[in-house]
C-alpha cells in the first residue's frame, strides 16, 4: 500500500499494532536512554519536531523530560498507538510525507532516527527531506539522522543477500540491488502453537545512503555537518562503524 505523494510503504493496522513488542529491545533503557540524553543536549530547551514519529517510542519519553515536541507521520494507524500514550494536546502530529508536509512553527532540532529516512526509496524523495527539515528550522537549529551503513562488504562474490539476526524465534535478512541502491530487509518470525511452530514474515522496503550522500544532500538544503558519532553516546565513527548519528546545522 503506497501512498500518491511517496513510494514508501504505509504500514497498516496489523503491522501498527504488533510494532512495538516486535521492537522492544528498542526501547530498552540502555538503548533509549543514550537517544534521549543526546536530543535533550542537542535541543537546548527548545521545541523538537520528530520526522516519521511512529508510535512514540522517542517522542513519549522524550517529551517526558520537559521538551515541546511535534511530528511527522506517513501512516494514520501508527499514529493512533501513539494516541493511546499521549494526546494531541501533548504530541501534535501531522499525518502526511515527511518529505513534504510542514508543521507549524520553527524548530530547534528536527530527528530522523532508526533508519527511517531510508523508507523514503527515491532519492529526489531523500533530499526533500533534507529541504523540508531545513525549513522547519529557526536559524542555528540542528537535523539529526540516524542511520545504518550499508552492509555490501559481507557480500560474497554473486549473492545478493546478508543475515542480519539469528535467534530461536526469529531470523532477519537483508537483498540487496545494489545498481538501484535499493534493499528489503526479511523478518522471519517463529512461534509455537498446539505443538505447531508457526511462521510469520514481515517485509520492509529501504533506499541506502553513504554517509557522503547525505552530506550532499545536506549542503543541498543549506545545512552543514556538525557532528558524526558511531551511536547516541558519541562513540568515534570509524570505518568499521556499522551505523551513525549524523548531526547538521543551519547556519545562524
Amino acid at each position: 500500500m503506497t501512498s500518491p505523494s511517496t513510494s514508501s510503504d504505509v504500514w497498516d493496522a496489523r503491522t501498527a499494532e504488533a510494532y512495538d513488542a516486535d521492537n522492544v529491545g528498542m526501547s530498552a533503557p540502555e538503548v533509549l536512554g543514550p537517544t534521549l540524553d543526546r536530543l535533550v543536549a542537542l535541543a537546548e530547551g527548545g521545541p523538537v519536531l520528530e520526522l516519521a514519529i511512529g508510535t512514540g517510542r522517542v517522542a513519549v519519553p522524550l517529551a517526558a523530560r520537559g521538551l515541546a515536541v511535534s511530528g511527522i507521520e506517513l501512516s494514520q494507524p501508527m499514529v493512533d498507538q501513539l494516541r493511546a500514550k499521549a494526546g494531541p494536546d501533548e504530541i501534535p502530529v501531522v499525518v502526511g510525507d515527511m518529505a513534504r508536509v510542514r508543521v507549524p512553527g520553527a524548530f530547534a532540532l528536527v530527528y530522523l532516527v532508526f533508519n527511517t529516512i531510508s523508507n523514503l526509496l527515491e532519492q529526489d524523495e531523500q533530499v526533500a527531506c533534507f529541504a523540508n527539515a531545513a525549513a522547519h528550522l529557526r536559524p542555528g537549529g540542528r537535523f539529526v539522522v540516524e542511520l545504518g551503513v550499508p552492509d555490501l562488504r559481507r557480500l560474497a562474490p554473486g549473492r545478493d543477500a546478508t543475515i542480519f539476526e539469528t535467534g530461536a524465534d526469529r531470523i532477519g535478512l537483508d537483498t540487496y540491488d545494489v545498481v538501484t541502491q535499493r534493499m528489503v530487509s526479511h523478518h522471519f518470525r517463529f512461534a509455537e502453537d498446539a505443538g505447531t511452530t508457526q511462521a510469520a514474515l514481515f517485509r520492509s522496503r529501504h533506499r541506502y545512503a553513504w554517509p557522503a550522500e547525505l552530506d550532499l544532500m545536506a549542503r543541498l538544503a543549506g545545512l552543514e555537518l556538525e557532528h558524526r558519532w558511531a551511536g547516541w553516546s558519541g562513540e568515534p565513527f570509524t570505518a568499521e562503524s556499522e551505523s551513525h548519528v549524523s548531526v547538521y546545522r543551519l547556519p545562524a
